[in-house]
């Protein structure tokens, strides 16, 4: 599917100078979103923005605050969690 907007040609340019590619910054922008709202799961991002490796999408996730690190105790205790909600 593709999808567009439209915004004035000066403020484009201007978000293209500093950006480059308008369209990709705008769908990064959304596949982060998403996958920090818990829309799409990483697989999917990865598929999205045609990542080689879970590496590069974990980075990319990252670098735009939408993947947390977890300490292995918040893991354990997430998992504990899970658990004991199933149960």
């Amino acid at each position: 599917m593709d999808i567009g907007f439209s915004m004035p040609d000066r403020l484009a340019e201007r978000l293209e100078e500093r950006w480059d590619n308008l369209s990709d910054r705008a769908l990064q922008a959304v596949v982060a979103d998403a996958y920090r709202e818990e829309i799409l799961t990483l697989g999917e991002v990865r598929q999205i923005l045609g990542h080689s490796t879970r590496m590069e999408t974990e980075e990319f996730l990252k670098e735009r605050g939408a993947l947390f690190e977890y300490s292995e105790e918040e893991l354990q205790k997430d998992v504990k969690r899970a658990r004991e909600a199933r149960a």
